[in-house]
């Protein structure tokens, strides 16, 4: 890595107590109009901005339109929205796409990739390894959502594991700070993509787990969203035949997901 490579401030633990400002979630973003947002706090310099991965996969590439790009750009928009409404933390506008072996990561603390399953798996150049692996190791947080059963878990960890050989990829208890560092929220949740509902999963399975990369100081790096589909949580927030329920769970995990990211 060049020394001259920027990195991103780690703010204290403290910090924390300012994001609380929103008490419950009942005011739910699935329950406004849209054009109620037209007046949130963007900020061009703001503390969070959503960054999503573009990948190749085993059988194509990550160019133009695949897997990365699914619930794009609409899911990435509204969860900026959330951001802004349920939290005080200052978001930018505009999500932006980068892929792992660009050094502007290095400017973000965290990242977003979705369907690490489909087509084979990823497929990741010897840079992209190295560079995410320095990126997660300087601080950064990678949130990996949709993606279920079996057989595109083990697409995705054939691929992934070149990241980190040596470390155990551990499953996350409902105890876990990462579901009680904002919201209070029993564990993992499965949430349904459109037309579909938490009573039958996909892939045949029908619970949601997650599992985590650790650093050695026991900090999540890469938090592993199995059997679940916060981004279409995200997307639907508006359709009229998503429930509100679902996008009420997507956004309290992923606001959860970032609060920790942020202070840790």
């Amino acid at each position: 890595m060049p020394e001259t490579m920027l990195t991103f401030a780690r703010p204290h633990k403290a910090i924390a107590a300012l994001l609380f400002l929103f008490v419950g979630i009942q005011c739910s973003l699935s329950g406004a109009a849209e054009d109620d947002f037209s007046e949130l706090a963007y900020d061009d310099a703001g503390e969070f901005n959503f960054v999503r991965v573009q990948f190749d996969t085993y059988y194509g590439g990550g160019y133009g339109y695949g897997p990365w790009s699914i619930d794009f750009p609409d899911a990435d928009i509204n969860f900026l929205r959330g951001v802004s409404r349920l939290t005080n933390i200052r978001v930018m506008s505009e999500p932006i796409v980068l892929r792992f072996d660009d050094e502007g990561i290095f400017n973000y603390p965290f990242l977003y990739m979705l369907e690490v399953g489909q087509g084979g798996g990823l497929s990741l150049s010897p840079n992209e390894i190295d560079n995410v692996r320095e990126y997660l190791l300087r601080g950064g947080f990678l949130l990996i959502d949709d993606f279920w059963g079996q057989r595109q878990w083990d697409n995705f960890y054939s691929a992934f594991s070149q990241v980190f050989p040596d470390r155990e990829v551990v499953e996350l208890k409902p105890d876990h700070e990462i579901f009680h560092v904002y919201y209070d929220i029993d564990g993992p949740q499965m949430i349904p993509a459109l037309f579909r509902n938490d009573d039958f999963g996909e892939q045949g399975i029908n619970f949601a787990t997650n599992h985590a990369v650790l650093d050695d100081d026991g900090r999540v790096m890469v938090l592993i969203n199995w059997n679940s589909d916060m981004g279409d949580g995200w997307e639907h927030t508006y359709h009229p035949s998503y429930p509100t329920r679902y996008a009420n769970a997507a956004y309290r995990l992923g606001i959860n997901y970032l609060v920790y990211s942020m202070t840790h």
